[in-house]
């Protein structure tokens, strides 16, 4: 059993202190959607702003179950130019999953360590100059969980980080799968810069998660995995830059990425800010938007996330402007400091008398 996250704590429990930013007013937690089906009408879907490329993560925890839970039909809807799955649990390519007249240029890299487990592929209309699987380096390419591709101005890097595990059991290996990235990213960024997306299994901030304080020792939510994100978007060459984060700093509850299925947690608002685009510096000033699309509920405990990212040729900030539909309501705002500025973590013992939630792989 992969690791576990706990599901929920009283009304109780203290939250960090709400403060308003710019952008963003408080509202009930009902403002963000509790569905827990797909949609079956996809209207609030805007298409991507003139001059831009919309690029879409989505972890479906099981390619062959999200497609009977509507997963297709949210991507006709949504037609991304270029779409980034995790948790495939693919055992070979799904030759026919997309059209490859859509979507010419299809990159699957599946588990070799067990059948069912993990994947990653990635859906492109746009042609890669080249692609690559994996870090060229054993054990931790073995369960499929990383594809770069290059394209004319960026790097790509999608990918699904390994899960610390129950009672963190995998933890040191997700230690070594960071240290890895970071040296790959650090490569990469020689040439040009670069978009890291996908499952990045951790919760940075206690504002990126809804019981910061009964999980200090969850996978995704300890000291160390924390730091070591830190570490990531500290950068070699220059600083990387949380998309998301940097565009809404004070969103708290619209955030949040994954909902585990247990303990009524999607009811609840309990989630988890678990999905990224991390970009290096120098990229950001074509990111246009980045949009949580939590109304996308329903084919996987996780929602979509997608990033607008203007032409190189489109540097009229005026060409590109996006409402951010999905984050705009603004619930249980916060504003926490980073994990750099706090003197201490609590290492609190679980407390909570609901049942943990299981968050796969």
């Amino acid at each position: 059993m992969a690791g576990k996250r706990t599901a929920d704590a009283d009304a109780s429990d203290p939250v960090p202190k709400k403060v308003l930013t710019a952008s963003s007013t408080l509202a009930p937690a009902r403002s963000v959607p509790n569905n827990k089906t797909m949609p079956t009408n996809y209207s609030f879907i805007e298409k991507a702003p003139t001059g831009c490329c919309k690029i879409v993560t989505f972890n479906v925890n099981s390619l062959a179950a999200s497609c009977k839970k509507g997963f297709k039909e949210y991507v006709v809807a949504e037609d991304p130019d270029i779409l980034c799955l995790q948790e495939t649990k693919a055992n070979q390519p799904m030759a026919f999953l997309l059209s490859k007249t859509q979507y010419p240029h299809q990159t699957w890299h599946c588990s070799r360590a067990k059948k069912g487990y993990s994947g990653t592929a990635v859906f492109s209309k746009i042609k890669p100059l080249r692609v690559t699987t994996g870090f060229g380096a054993e054990p931790i390419d073995d369960e499929g969980r990383l594809i770069t591709l290059e394209f004319d101005t960026f790097h790509l890097v999608a990918c699904y980080v390994p899960n610390a595990g129950d009672k963190l059991v995998r933890l040191d290996r997700r230690m070594v799968w960071d240290d890895a990235m970071r040296a790959h990213l650090a490569a990469l960024e020689q040439t040009k810069p670069v978009i890291y997306t996908g499952d990045l299994n951790v919760a940075h901030n206690e504002i990126d998660l809804a019981r910061p304080d009964t999980n200090h020792r969850s996978p995704g939510f300890t000291k160390e995995e924390r730091t070591s994100f830190s570490d990531t978007l500290r950068g070699a060459t220059y600083p990387r830059i949380d998309a998301f984060r940097h565009l809404h700093p004070g969103t708290r509850a619209a955030a949040y990425t994954y909902f585990g299925y247990r303990a009524n947690c999607r009811e609840k608002t309990l989630g988890w800010r678990l999905d990224y685009f991390v970009v290096s510096e120098p990229l950001m000033a074509r990111v246009a938007g980045v949009v949580t699309r939590n109304q996308c509920y329903g084919a996987s405990d996780h929602v979509p996330l997608l990033l607008y990212l203007r032409n190189a040729e489109a540097s009229d900030d005026s060409k590109c402007s996006v409402e951010t539909n999905g984050t705009k309501s603004e619930s249980e705002e916060t504003k926490d400091e980073p994990l750099e500025a706090k003197d201490k973590l609590e290492e609190t013992k679980d407390k909570s008398t609901d049942e943990n939630v299981a968050k796969s792989e």
